[in-house]
């Protein structure tokens, strides 16, 4: 699909439904501040997923998560086996990493286990991954160990099979007031917009996957445009231009983001 150069990555939201209550969460900071705010928390119905799939460049990277915990996607298995195509990703807190392996284990490429300080769930987090690993043996997908801020026994996550990737800890409503200075790029412009879309459970298509309870950063509905369509948009367009020329507070998303598209651990 030469109409979409440049995109790599496309999250999708299977969920926006979740089993855990993390203290650094935005989203549960919001139902807890602001409940008029909050989310109406559901499944991407099946139908739609196919819909995307035919739409999405093959081999680029798929991300299965978004604001939910995709391992409570009741068609978890089906969904991945759509993009088999794609290099498929998802991140979890793995609490049902267990009950959803025969749907996992062959049917992704890499799954990244969100770990955070200061969660009374950690020892029980740490077996229940420990258990998947030893299952799944040398089977894919790769795990990868995404260990948020100062999490404690870090060390025993080094012991596992896999990679840890360590990451500064921002505030829970956004990509901002982060634990240590963020990474700019030389050219001034947030990588992921130039190379990223995110679609949430109702098919709205954002310009960044950064948490977004009122869709400052939607661009359209692939309900009723193509992806190809909104990639190559007017809107897109102009918010890129005001990155280019050094006017990023000027688009409503990114004036309150501190994120330039560079994880830093």
């Amino acid at each position: 699909m030469s109409s979409m150069n440049g995109l790599t990555t496309v999250n999708i939201e299977l969920t926006s439904k979740c089993n855990k209550s993390c203290w650094m969460c935005g989203r549960r900071k919001l139902e807890r501040d602001h409940p008029k705010l909050a989310r109406d928390f559901g499944n991407m119905p099946l139908k739609l997923v196919r819909k995307i799939t035919s739409q999405i460049p093959s081999g680029i990277l798929i991300q299965f998560h978004n604001n939910g915990e995709p391992l409570m996607y009741p068609n978890l298995g089906t969904a991945l086996a759509y993009f088999n195509q794609n290099i498929r990703c998802l991140n979890t807190n793995g609490k049902l990493l267990l009950e959803k392996a025969d749907e996992i284990i062959g049917n992704l490429d890499t799954l990244t286990v969100s770990v955070i300080p200061n969660d009374p769930e950690g020892d029980e987090q740490y077996d229940i991954v420990k258990s998947f690993v030893k299952r799944k043996k040398s089977r894919r997908p790769y795990m990868v160990y995404r260990l948020l801020g100062g999490v404690e026994r870090s060390d025993r996550w080094e012991e596992l099979e896999g990679t840890v990737a360590r990451r500064i800890l921002h505030d829970p409503m956004g990509s901002r007031n982060y634990e240590k200075t963020v990474t700019i790029p030389e050219h001034g412009i947030c990588l992921d917009l130039l190379s990223h879309l995110a679609i949430d459970r109702w098919g709205n298509v954002a310009h960044c996957v950064r948490f977004d309870p009122e869709g400052e950063g939607r661009l359209g509905n692939i309900k009723s445009k193509s992806l190809a369509s909104i990639w190559k948009s007017v809107k897109r367009r102009e918010i890129i231009e005001r990155h280019i020329q050094g006017r990023r507070d000027e688009v409503p998303l990114c004036s309150g983001c501190d994120y330039w598209g560079i994880p830093r651990g």
